[in-house]
């Protein structure tokens, strides 16, 4: 469709012709710049129709694959289903005082570490069956039963002596003050800020001040 018929190329040679005994030399010139004009202009009208066509041939081929990319991505989830079909990484508590810590998920692999701190908070680093692989505060890691945990969120305070304050809020009023190491009841956690539970006290602290909570946690 973009060759010239043989009708076409005959009408352009008949009247390149009457131009050629019809006019002088410049006339000619100024003839066949038109007709050269015309030309390229078809040219170009011809070159713009074949890039849109390579466009909407591309939208139509890419277009699938950037929704299927889009979908994708919009219900990707930062977090992974474990054995249990729970999340992973969680944070869990140990349900007993007394908590051994194996080198792999089962009786048969050494005992590693020994916890003797009920509500110690861990987080679960994977599944295998009824053990998990848990991480402490310090990155200590290894397999406990998941007999021997409990949902139960508490957190651990680390770093220096923390500020409790009364609100989540650096200027709100400072309502009790904890050492590191003190553990409490993790009540909820707020961009930036967690309430936690000391004894009858409940004050709010900075997420970064705690081991027990997930850096894009809310709850």
């Amino acid at each position: 469709t973009w060759l010239l018929s043989r009708k076409q190329a005959r009408g352009c040679r008949n009247t390149f012709q009457t131009s050629l005994s019809d006019c002088d030399l410049r006339d000619k010139c100024r003839i066949d710049n038109v007709g050269l004009t015309e030309l390229l202009s078809s040219w170009h009208n011809i070159g713009m129709t074949l890039l849109r066509l390579v466009f909407v041939f591309l939208v139509l081929c890419l277009a699938p694959a950037m929704a299927a990319l889009a979908t994708d991505m919009k219900i990707a989830k930062p977090k992974s289903p474990g054995a249990s079909g729970l999340a992973i990484p969680r944070f869990v508590s140990l349900a007993s005082n007394t908590v051994h810590m194996r080198a792999g998920p089962g009786v048969r692999y050494p005992i590693t570490w020994i916890y003797r701190r009920l509500g110690t908070p861990l987080m679960v680093m994977a599944e295998h069956e009824y053990w998990r692989k848990v991480r402490d505060a310090e990155g200590t890691e290894g397999w406990m039963h998941r007999s021997l945990l409990s949902g139960r969120r508490t957190a651990l305070l680390r770093g220096t002596v923390a500020d409790l304050h009364q609100l989540p809020d650096m200027k709100a009023p400072v309502i009790l003050q904890a050492e590191p190491g003190v553990i409490g009841k993790l009540l909820k956690c707020k961009k930036l800020w967690c309430q936690i539970e000391l004894g009858d006290t409940r004050a709010w602290i900075r997420r970064s001040a705690i081991f027990g909570a997930l850096a894009i946690e809310q709850f």
